[in-house]
């Protein structure tokens, strides 16, 4: 598997945690009575929240992945050879951390999905604007359409990876 394979599983894991995390944060206030769905200032704040914690949570993961990655080259060249090379292993980051054509053009193809999806979000929160639900339900529409836009634009990418693509 591939560097920015492993890099996108661990950013999708990182981002179903945090949704996760968030549904049963909010479902738990609900159920307790110390939220309601016509209290936007709790809705807006819980989710800049979890934004907030959502960023900081991924940059930590990724610096342990990548921590945990030149681990792992070491061991294995220390299993190969007997020693490791710390400008080896450099070199094999610096290598696997290099994007080229493919690696672009699977991120644009993957954003345009992702796009298409928190655009058909937007479409549903304003909907439910329409239809008189309360402004909290638009809220979380367009807090969940980011997040599962994002969650496929990493599977998407990892379609591509596998599968390859095609220019055109």
């Amino acid at each position: 598997m591939s560097y920015k394979e492993k890099k996108t599983i661990v950013s999708l894991v990182t981002g179903l945690l945090i949704l996760a995390t968030y549904c049963i944060y909010t479902l738990n206030k609900i159920q307790l009575g110390t939220a309601a769905l016509d209290d936007l200032k709790f809705w807006a704040t819980t989710i800049l929240i979890f934004i907030g914690i959502g960023v900081v949570a991924l940059i930590i993961i990724l610096i342990v992945f990548h921590i945990l990655l030149s681990v792992t080259i070491a061991v294995k060249e220390e299993i190969q050879n007997g020693e490791y090379d710390d400008k080896k292993i450099a070199k094999t980051l610096e290598l696997d951390m290099v994007e080229d054509e493919m690696d672009k053009l699977i991120g644009l193809k993957a954003m345009r999905i992702s796009l298409a999806v928190v655009g058909i979000g937007f479409i549903a929160a304003l909907v439910s604007l329409v239809l008189n639900y309360s402004p909290a339900v638009m809220l979380n529409i367009l807090f969940f359409s980011f997040g599962i836009g994002s969650m496929i634009e990493g599977f998407t990418q990892l379609y591509f990876y596998r599968r390859g693509v095609r220019n055109g």
